[in-house]
């Protein structure tokens, strides 16, 4: 019955006119949105819709939140759900949202002491913490492989099964035992590979496609890919074929595919 309720109320918020100037925002401001067809853009739209009713955003650190930087972290999170049954992030409740840089401490008892400068995390308890400064940055420069929305969203979905571990739900609705079971497989053995090349490239300081940070473990990792398959699709489908393939098929968005005016730099 609940959720009967609430696909009724999403398919309601879907058809809700959306604001112009809103539009007009996403489209001056986050760069990819101008890579995507107009059903493309229409569908991002739509999902942007049902993200801001059902997530709570608060400001803090003093930033005063406006609904102009929420439709900027919206759009940009809901280009991870595009082409696919989704549930819209199902674990998050809240956003926090801070002017710049904050000064968080580890979840790590052990560690309750070391504090560090971030821009952002995610939390398994449904939060997701975000620096103002560098979501915009993010939105505009879509050639440097990092975007922080993509990458604190991209966890998201890798803990809706209740792990961080660089997995995420494989399953779309109607899949068979066999093509669930391919899926997982193909997934783990081109993962595993490619995050270990990765972890040894790193330890030689050897430059790759993908930031070092990747080789932290194999959630960031994942993260990390996501940020590198939207930013630098060319290098990656080059230089890490298999593991862009991978990508593909889980987001259903091909980058390395889109030619727009809205690139103003050299993306790769």
């Amino acid at each position: 019955m609940f959720g009967w309720w609430k696909r009724n109320r999403r398919r309601k918020l879907k058809k809700k006119p959306f604001n112009p100037e809103w539009r007009e925002l996403i489209d001056a401001n986050f760069d990819i949105f101008g890579c995507l067809t107009r059903e493309q853009q229409n569908e991002l739209i739509n999902h942007v819709k049902v993200f801001l009713a059902e997530k709570n955003f608060e400001g803090c650190g003093g930033l005063e939140l406006t609904d102009e930087m929420k439709v900027i972290i919206a759009a940009q999170a809901c280009l991870l759900l595009m082409h696919r049954h989704t549930d819209y992030y199902s674990r998050l409740k809240s956003i926090l949202v801070y002017p710049s840089s904050y000064f968080g401490v580890s979840n790590d008892p052990e560690d309750a002491d070391d504090g560090e400068h971030r821009l952002g995390e995610s939390w398994d308890t449904g939060v997701i913490v975000l620096a103002w400064d560098a979501v915009l940055n993010g939105a505009h420069n879509v050639a440097d492989g990092h975007n922080l929305v993509f990458h604190e969203f991209s966890h998201q979905l890798d803990q809706e099964d209740g792990r961080a571990d660089g997995l995420p739900i494989l399953n779309e609705k109607g899949d068979s035992f066999l093509d669930r079971r391919g899926k997982y497989s193909a997934w783990a053995q081109v993962f595993s590979r490619e995050f270990k090349q990765h972890v040894e490239h790193t330890r030689r300081g050897k430059r790759t496609v993908l930031d070092e940070y990747g080789a932290t473990n194999p959630a960031e990792y994942f993260s990390v890919a996501t940020e590198c398959f939207f930013e630098k699709p060319n290098s990656m489908k080059k230089k890490h074929p298999q593991l862009y393939r991978e990508l593909k098929k889980f987001y259903k968005l091909d980058p390395a595919s889109w030619r727009t005016r809205r690139y103003r730099v050299n993306r790769e």
